[in-house]
């Protein structure tokens, strides 16, 4: 039996993604911050979960949560990364710049170090992201959450190369969605919601192709394009 561990399982594409892979015949570790969530999404399947309250801006002690994780699982082969946070912030409220950049950047770069090297040294493994559509470009609204989720996008692109270059089977996917119906991709002005299980269906097979990029869904592809190709005097004005 495959072993996994989601982290940010909690709710949204997290929380959906570890049902998929119990569908799928994994035994998944499940992490996140509310003990209560991670206990009503364990008592679904109690078999094929185990929970781990953990807070990923903890830096100190994730390490040690994911190694006692890995030993109770008996191995592991994937490692998901969905936990994540960003809020609007036209007023530019410095607590919350630096609550994304303390999850999205310092919490996100240990799990990352931390999969890959767990992997590296195995020989084998698979890490995967979710990074987002919203790294493509500086956004006013939102200054921290774009510029951490570029951060992302770019630290995923040299793991790839990383992984590529190791020329061992280590795989890594950059999973970038646009919106979904999740309590962080509403908003005002949002379009083309996703449902979870559409967008979790897609990365799964994305994954299971060996992709080193997905857009979820595939039209935001289009969508990061046009945006990475606008020319800046007509971008800063949008």
């Amino acid at each position: 039996m495959k072993k996994a561990i989601v982290i940010g399982a909690t709710s949204g594409i997290g929380r959906g993604f570890a049902q998929r892979l119990v569908e799928e015949g994994y035994i998944v570790g499940i992490t996140g911050r509310r003990e209560d969530l991670l206990k009503s999404l364990e008592e679904e399947s109690p078999e094929s979960y185990i929970t781990c309250v953990m807070d990923n801006t903890d830096i100190d002690s994730v390490y040690k949560k994911l190694e006692e994780l890995v030993s109770k699982l008996g191995g592991l082969d994937l490692l998901f990364l969905s936990s994540g946070t960003g809020k609007r912030n036209p007023e530019l409220d410095y607590s919350i710049e630096k609550m994304t950049v303390d999850t999205n950047v310092g919490g996100f770069t240990a799990i990352a170090v931390w999969a890959y090297n767990f992997f590296d040294k195995q020989g084998f493994g698979y890490f995967a992201a979710v990074s987002s559509v919203a790294g493509t470009r500086g956004n006013r609204i939102a200054p921290s959450y774009s510029a951490t989720k570029a951060y992302q996008m770019y630290y995923m692109e040299g793991l790839i190369q990383k992984s590529k270059n190791s020329r061992k089977p280590i795989y890594v996917t950059d999973i970038r969605p646009g919106f979904v119906d999740t309590a962080m991709g509403h908003g005002e002005g949002a379009f083309w919601i996703a449902p979870v299980k559409k967008s979790v269906d897609q990365m799964y097979k994305a994954m299971m192709s060996h992709r080193n990029v997905v857009y979820v869904t595939k039209r935001w592809r289009f969508v990061a394009l046009l945006f990475r190709y606008v020319p800046s005097f007509i971008y800063k004005r949008i």
